[in-house]
């Protein structure tokens, strides 16, 4: 039988050098990288830095929606954007609250040969800006499609799923962990340390973002927490447990990825704390049993760890300016999976039927699958330079060698 191998489409982008962890390399502007951007003003890694009060609040989550307020608010949002949206649950918390999802698309719910990116909220339940956020980018997307480009490139080329709250129960008790007490993102399989082997052992949030994956592939995540403002990227951490930096394969492309969202930020990107305002997450301290990393080894889905205010819960009149802050970070990220990477299907030429495949880039140890039905693959790669790929037949012992320009 004759195999066709196809590459749809790749883009070229400015080659660039992202900063992390501790290296001091040179960083183009987000205009640079080739994405949209805002400007900048202030210092340091701050958000807001008048009207800072210390005094203790008598209700912290006072203009925070409550969880049947952001159930009623996915539900609006799903009848006032059917055109583009579609709502749907991927399990339980622990105290029975639906961990609802909203998907955008100019064809929701259908599967494409496009890339499909996923956000996440309120992982920890004292981090309730994410949810907040998420909501507000969602409704952002619906009022300007047909209106600005870049959403349009959005909604017409990815299939982006929005989680608001990971962790509804924990929000309701003001606590880190969920309704058992236990920190989400220490509860998945570690590469390092066996103890979240035991999958009955889990907690029911976190075999619901399990399960999620194995049934949708996806190219990229974030994860949206609170406590410190930085793109945090993958090794979350080392078998030595020592806080040094320790590269992923992938570690050009995280660390771009994570630059897209810190320059096109209002300011994390003057860190003094973080240059560039990115870190490897083992060069921070260390994460073991995170979400993370389970993402990058199990999942194939490229995900970043995104601290989005130096408060956890900050005072809820800051949260439409931290939403200007994060609004072109967020979007840019989203579009990255169109704008940059390799892109393709493999598929029979006899037949036209697509064929289950491997891609791999030679000086990369780490493989991308392509999907189930369409045998589609977007492998995100560093932009500007020249790769060697290998494609693989599920099953079979041939290969196509082909030449990739990101």
């Amino acid at each position: 039988m004759n195999l066709k191998f196809c590459i749809l489409f790749s883009f070229f982008v400015r080659n660039v050098i992202a900063r992390g962890g501790y290296r001091s390399t040179s960083l183009s502007s987000a205009a640079d990288l080739g994405f949209e951007n805002e400007s900048y003003a202030g210092s340091g890694r701050h958000l807001i830095e008048e009207n800072q009060s210390h005094h203790p609040r008598t209700d912290i989550a006072r203009g925070y929606m409550t969880n049947s307020e952001l159930e009623r608010a996915v539900k609006e949002f799903g009848r006032r954007c059917s055109h583009i949206s579609r709502i749907y649950s991927i399990g339980e918390s622990v105290r029975g609250f639906p961990l609802w999802v909203i998907e955008i698309s100019d064809k929701p719910g259908r599967e494409e040969p496009e890339p499909a990116f996923k956000f996440i909220g309120n992982v920890h339940g004292d981090e309730p800006v994410g949810r907040e956020l998420l909501l507000l980018l969602a409704n952002w997307i619906c009022d300007n499609y047909k209106r600005d480009p870049l959403v349009d490139l959005i909604v017409d080329k990815v299939h982006l799923h929005i989680l608001p709250s990971m962790n509804p129960d924990g929000f309701s008790f003001r606590r880190r962990g969920n309704a058992n007490n236990v920190d989400l993102n220490r509860d998945f399989p570690d590469q390092f340390f066996p103890w979240n082997n035991n999958e009955d052992a889990r907690q029911p949030e976190t075999k619901a973002i399990m399960s999620w994956l194995r049934e949708m592939c996806f190219t990229a995540s974030a994860s949206l927490h609170g406590g410190a403002l930085v793109a945090n990227y993958p090794w979350d951490a080392s078998l030595d447990k020592r806080k040094n930096y320790y590269a992923c394969p992938d570690d050009g492309t995280f660390r771009f990825l994570a630059s897209i969202y810190s320059k096109s930020h209002y300011n994390m990107s003057l860190s003094k704390e973080f240059e560039g305002g990115i870190t490897n997450g083992a060069a921070w301290y260390p994460v073991y049993g995170g979400m993370q990393d389970w993402n990058y080894i199990y999942g194939g889905c490229f995900e970043l760890t995104l601290e989005i205010s130096d408060n956890k819960w900050p005072n809820a009149k800051e949260l439409p300016t931290i939403w200007e802050y994060n609004k072109m970070s967020m979007l840019n990220l989203v579009a990255s999976l169109v704008k940059t990477g390799v892109h393709g299907r493999v598929f029979s030429s006899d037949s036209g039927r697509p064929l289950p495949g491997l891609i791999t880039i030679k000086g990369i140890n780490y493989t991308v699958k392509t999907s189930g039905t369409l045998a589609d693959y977007h492998r995100l790669l560093v932009p500007g330079e020249r790769y060697e790929g290998h494609t693989y037949l599920v099953g079979k012992r041939r290969s196509h060698k082909c030449r990739l320009y990101s």
